[in-house]
């Protein structure tokens, strides 16, 4: 009777190995405290934000939901007196460091919403790594939307490119 339980275990077994394998590459990249921004009505874009910790050298290559015609990591750092907003090719993921997409600083911005992300609501995104020998996995996120809280971020949801709105120290 052994043997008649051997074929049925061995699928069983072939399938835990391959999913252990494929597991591998998302847990190259650890993402934790995620969240989108909530949206209202009639608004285009928002923000994803999230802390990033890859085991070895890696680089977030890309990012793509099927909320967004669009999304892209970018990049928010003070240029003289103005806060500017850019997309960015790749960030690094230095192995063992927490690397954090925050408002304000570097984050996966989606665009072109097809329809409002309520509180509450969850948005699928897909994060794209690249390690040092150029072989690429996908992360899939559900990402919770969230309120901003009075205490998070500089960076309205809403916010035009170029435009220093609430980005604090302005010169007028």
């Amino acid at each position: 009777m052994k043997n008649q339980r051997t074929p049925s275990h061995v699928p069983r077994l072939l399938a835990v190995a391959l999913l252990t394998l494929a597991g591998s590459a998302w847990s190259q990249v650890a993402v934790s405290n995620a969240w989108v921004r909530a949206t209202v009505p009639g608004q285009q874009a928002t923000g994803m934000f999230a802390n990033l910790t890859a085991k070895q050298d890696s680089t977030l290559v890309s990012a793509s939901s099927p909320v967004a015609a669009t999304v892209e990591v970018h990049e928010m750092k003070m240029e003289g007196d103005v806060m500017k907003m850019r997309a960015v090719a790749s960030l690094p993921l230095p192995a063992g460091q927490s690397v954090s997409l925050k408002p304000g600083s570097y984050h996966v911005m989606l665009m072109g919403l097809k329809k409002p992300l309520p509180d509450g609501s969850t948005v699928p995104v897909k994060l794209v790594v690249e390690d040092s020998q150029k072989k690429q996995a996908t992360i899939d996120v559900k990402v919770p939307v969230k309120k901003m809280g009075p205490a998070q971020g500089a960076e309205p949801a809403g916010h035009d490119h170029g435009h220093a709105h609430g980005h604090g120290d302005h010169k007028h």
